[in-house]
């Protein structure tokens, strides 16, 4: 008999590790032989935000983020329908057939993260120490910043937290421990 679907929302601010942790959640499906996705609540909003750029004829590098727009965008999607992000994120998690399915950009306490909940996700928050969180954001290169989305990230309540402000083994180890853990929850 097939296991259940692990699904694992990770959360926490910019610069914590969410993507790393989403890479390591990857490795890990693989050490084991399970089939992996990682599935974003805002690929409508990486869409639209493609379209603006072109729009405007302004250049766009692959994976950029102008946060900014971002936020403004969601805003007015979820202006005129609240659920616009969960349902499109619904409609396609349905379809999945992976093992693991992970989401690392919930940020919406009010309509998303309770959709996710009401998807059997799991949610883990990553933290790390603070100066060691802001040097990695100022290394990155975003487009612009903006922490308006995630202003309200404390509302929503995890399952797990895991610091992040050791090193990459140390944090590894952990999400292992954790991914384990979870599995072992959603046995039948």
């Amino acid at each position: 008999m097939r296991s259940p679907q692990l699904r694992i929302a990770v959360i926490g601010h910019s610069g914590s590790g969410k993507s790393t942790c989403a890479a390591v959640l990857r490795e890990y499906a693989a050490d084991q032989g399970l089939g992996f996705a990682r599935i974003a609540l805002a690929r409508p909003l990486y869409e639209l935000q493609d379209r603006v750029y072109a729009t405007a004829g302004a250049p766009l590098r692959a994976g950029a983020q102008d946060q900014v727009l971002m936020e403004d965008l969601a805003g007015h999607l979820r202006r005129l329908n609240p659920r616009a992000l969960a349902d499109d994120f619904a409609a396609r998690l349905a379809v999945c057939p992976a093992d693991l399915v992970v989401n690392d950009d919930l940020r919406d306490p009010v309509v998303d993260a309770p959709a996710l909940r009401a998807l059997g996700f799991r949610i883990l928050r990553i933290t790390s120490a603070e100066q060691l969180r802001l040097g990695r954001l100022a290394a990155r290169a975003d487009l612009t910043r903006a922490d308006g989305s995630t202003r309200d990230l404390d509302l929503i309540e995890p399952d797990v937290v895991i610091d992040n402000s050791e090193d990459l083994a140390a944090y590894r180890s952990a999400i292992h421990a954790t991914v384990r853990s979870l599995q072992g929850s959603c046995a039948p």
